[in-house]
């Protein structure tokens, strides 16, 4: 009677193939990512030779649908997603672009953000101190509106009789005749109560558009506030800035609240507005221009 080895009666897992070990029968093996079983002992041949091999089972593909993963996206900053048929590349989009979802049965995309508001530049008045500080060349049919914020803008020394004002710039020139504006002020004086108000208004004058009235002499007075530029882009109508702002003396203590309109009275296109002080210097506080949709 015949004896068999009960032991022997099994699949041998010997891992990877490698082409100087001796396989016997059973022996299973992988090979290219699939895996084989040896049927006829041998050295040295590939499992691929049906002689002595059988397939046991075959390598897939990478992706849920047959599509290879390695070979779909091929690029750094590539993004995979799924189409109505299968896997697809989207490649990477331009610098500053986020990613959209067009909804259920869409696929993603790129886009460039868009925003009604976009900031288009900055002084920084401490870091380069001027008696006078221009935002040139920023006006254009990208937006039909800008906004300019003063945060702390300072004066150096507090002149008696400083006044801070605005003139429109046009090819990069003040225009610092034909401008009318109007002044409304409430002054509020260290350690009063009540109320008071004064105003001041100039047509068609040669001096600034005025946003402060004399200074008292402080020796550190700030501005703060924001304003609204309309028709600088326009070629028959007058330029205009309106805006609310709030001044205080602190050498005095006192502090102001007020209301401005102005208006260049010659037509054409606006290239900047230039803010400045008729007898200090502007060393403080920031100065910021942004576009308006």
């Amino acid at each position: 009677m015949a004896t068999i080895n009960i032991g022997s009666i099994k699949f041998k897992w010997q891992g990877a193939y490698a082409g100087g070990t001796a396989y016997t029968v059973d022996d299973v093996v992988s090979y290219n990512g699939s895996s084989y079983i040896c049927i006829l002992a041998s050295t040295g041949n590939l499992p691929t030779n049906a002689t002595y091999w059988e397939q046991m089972s075959s390598a897939g593909t990478n992706g849920t649908n047959g599509t290879d993963v390695g070979t779909t996206i091929t690029t750094q900053g590539d993004i995979l997603y799924r189409d109505g048929s299968g896997l697809q590349r989207l490649g990477a989009g331009t610098s500053g672009q986020v990613l959209q979802t067009g909804g259920t049965g869409a696929n993603p995309s790129w886009t460039t953000v868009s925003s009604d508001m976009v900031k288009l530049a900055q002084i920084d008045a401490g870091a380069s101190p001027a008696q006078g500080h221009s935002l040139d060349g920023y006006f254009s049919s990208t937006y039909e509106n800008y906004r300019l914020v003063l945060n702390g803008v300072h004066m150096a020394s507090g002149n008696s009789g400083t006044r801070v004002g605005f003139y429109f710039m046009r090819s990069g020139s003040n225009l610092t005749g034909n401008n009318t504006y109007i002044l409304m002020r409430n002054k509020v004086a260290s350690g009063s109560q009540g109320w008071g108000e004064s105003q001041e208004y100039a047509w068609d004058s040669s001096t600034l558009m005025r946003i402060t009235q004399d200074n008292e002499n402080a020796t550190a007075y700030t501005i703060s506030g924001t304003f609204d530029l309309f028709n600088v882009n326009e070629t028959n109508r007058y330029a205009q800035i309106v805006g609310t702002l709030t001044s205080q003396n602190s050498g005095a203590g006192d502090f102001y609240s007020q209301i401005f309109a102005g208006r260049h009275n010659t037509t054409g296109a606006m290239s900047g507005i230039h803010l400045r002080a008729t007898a200090d210097t502007l060393d403080g506080g920031t100065i910021t221009l942004y576009g308006m949709k």
